[in-house]
Parts: structure tokens; C-alpha cells; sequence
């Protein structure tokens, strides 16, 4: 593809992204497969979709998609994440209204290291009394 594209890149816990948005026809392929087939969840189709609709501008791009890292849930936001994003480059006038709606703001949750003595992050072995 030699056509000229906005480009983004998305983060979700350990899971990046890296978005490019043609214009088209709505088509996302992530991988190289179509979205139906690696987010079979409608929450996460519709996370991923999120941005598009937010301009109601669904059916203006198509998305070519390259993640790696993470499960598929962290896909769907790093998506989601990088869309955005890739949006912002487009126009920036779109900023306030990807903002209002949280596509904008990194989702800095990850998961936390384990502590020793412990069995788990914050788990503490059962305490005996006798």
C-alpha cells in the first residue's frame, strides 16, 4: 500500500499497537486477520470501534493494525488507544471530543509485582494463631 496514511500507536498494560488509518471503507485488520477473528467479544469489537463512532466517522477509514504483547483485552485498548490517536494526527479539532470520552488517556493500570513474603502482591499467607 503506497496510499497516504495517519499513523498512532496505542498501549494497554504490556500490549502496543501500531496504527495506521487509510481512508476506506471501515475495514480493521489486525495481524493481518479482519477484527471479527481476533476479538470475537462484542465489548472488545466495540471498544476497538470506539473512536470511529465518537466522530461518527465509522465507515470513513480502514485501519491496518500491528499489536504484540498482552492478552486480548489489552489488545482492544492498545487498538483503541491507537486509533485514537492516530485520529488526533489527522485533525486536531478532534481532541475535545476523543478526550470527553477517555480514548485520549493512556490506561496506566498494570499488574503488580508480587512482594516476598507474600504469596501474591498484596495476598499474605493464612494467619494461625495456635
Amino acid at each position: 500500500m503506497n496510499q497516504h496514511y495517519y499513523a498512532g500507536t496505542g498501549r494497554r498494560k504490556t500490549a502496543v499497537a501500531r496504527v495506521r488509518l487509510y481512508p476506506g471503507t471501515g475495514a480493521v485488520v489486525i495481524n493481518g486477520k479482519p477484527m471479527e477473528e481476533i476479538f470475537n467479544r462484542p465489548a472488545h469489537q466495540s471498544l476497538v470501534l470506539k473512536p470511529l463512532q465518537v466522530i461518527s466517522q465509522s465507515d470513513k477509514f480502514n485501519a491496518q493494525v500491528k499489536v504484540e504483547g498482552g492478552g486480548i483485552s489489552a489488545w482492544a485498548g492498545a487498538v483503541a488507544h491507537g486509533i485514537a490517536r492516530a485520529l488526533l494526527v489527522m485533525d486536531e479539532n478532534l481532541r475535545k471530543p476523543l478526550r470527553d470520552n477517555g480514548l485520549l488517556t493512556r490506561d496506566s493500570r498494570v499488574k503488580e509485582r508480587k512482594k516476598y513474603g507474600l504469596k501474591r502482591a498484596r495476598k499474605a499467607p493464612q494467619y494461625t494463631k495456635r
